[in-house]
């Protein structure tokens, strides 16, 4: 609004004052505004955490695509993001139930009739490209000398251990930590520690950062019996409640269409009915 009165200022500067110049001026304040606000009104705001973003992200553009909207959709560590979302958000996704119930936590508006858990994705091991360290399984990493990065937050609290406590046993959970070597607070900073740190040699995430990332890791399956899934799931706001285009992408989400983008970037998608 500041912008728009600095204009009518230097209109009115540059031009005698009169019935003419004002009809004109007030005319183009108004087509201004009004292709502003068409133009927000046109958007939809969408966030999460970064590790869906691949298959989000191409998932909004399609149905932006067929459905002549814009679908915005911004990603990262909840903390980069919460307070525009809580100013605009009409979408929000998150890596985990655990981060949807903290989401729903931090984000008053966003309604909980509405969440959605919609795919999953498996627990693997990322290793170096061509697996120097010829790693099979998680029994390999509870082996000595092994050097393990593990994420502890961003939708992955506590998954190390419940992959190595999946069997009841306490010595696999102890020797699974003893050769943790690094901590992330976030798959992002994992990503930073696995780049910049060679000494590492396997890095229990999800299986989808290895697809998307395919130059920096090869990817090692989990034993069945230590295998974790997590979901993501997505929920409206109550400004995405009052938009038909808003509900129109959550229940796009679901279908066939959007699981094949999904099941693409690597995530376990339901058979089709």
């Amino acid at each position: 609004m500041i912008a728009i009165r600095r204009r009518i200022a230097r209109a009115r500067l540059r031009q005698p004052v009169g019935k003419a110049t004002a009809t004109i001026v007030r005319a183009t304040v108004i087509a201004w505004l009004g292709a502003t606000s068409a133009q927000a009104a046109g958007t939809l705001h969408v966030y999460g955490p970064g590790g869906p973003l691949p298959a989000m992200k191409e998932a909004a553009a399609a149905f932006g695509k067929a459905n002549d909207v814009h679908v915005e959709v911004t990603a990262g560590p909840t903390l980069q993001w919460i307070d525009k979302a809580k100013a605009d958000a009409h979408l929000v996704f998150s890596g985990s139930e655990a981060m949807m119930s903290d989401l729903l936590a931090a984000l008053p508006d966003l309604n909980a009739a509405t969440v959605t858990p919609l795919y999953l994705r498996a627990s693997a091991i990322l290793v170096r490209p061509g697996n120097p360290a010829h790693i099979a399984g998680i029994a390999d990493l509870l082996k000595p000398e092994h050097r393990i990065l593990v994420v502890d937050g961003s939708g992955q609290q506590g998954l190390w251990e419940d992959v190595a406590g999946r069997l009841g046993d306490i010595r696999t959970v102890r020797m699974f930590r003893s050769n943790i070597t690094r901590v992330a607070k976030t798959s992002a900073d994992a990503k930073e520690a696995w780049d910049s740190d060679k000494v590492l040699d396997a890095w229990l995430i999800w299986g989808i950062w290895q697809v998307a990332n395919p130059k920096i890791a090869d990817r090692v399956e989990i034993e069945p019996q230590y295998r974790i899934y997590r979901d993501i799931g997505a929920a409206l706001t109550r400004r995405g409640l009052d938009r038909p285009e808003a509900k129109g992408f959550l229940t796009y989400l679901s279908s066939p269409q959007a699981a094949a983008i999904f099941a693409k970037w690597g995530w376990t998608t339901p058979p089709p009915p």
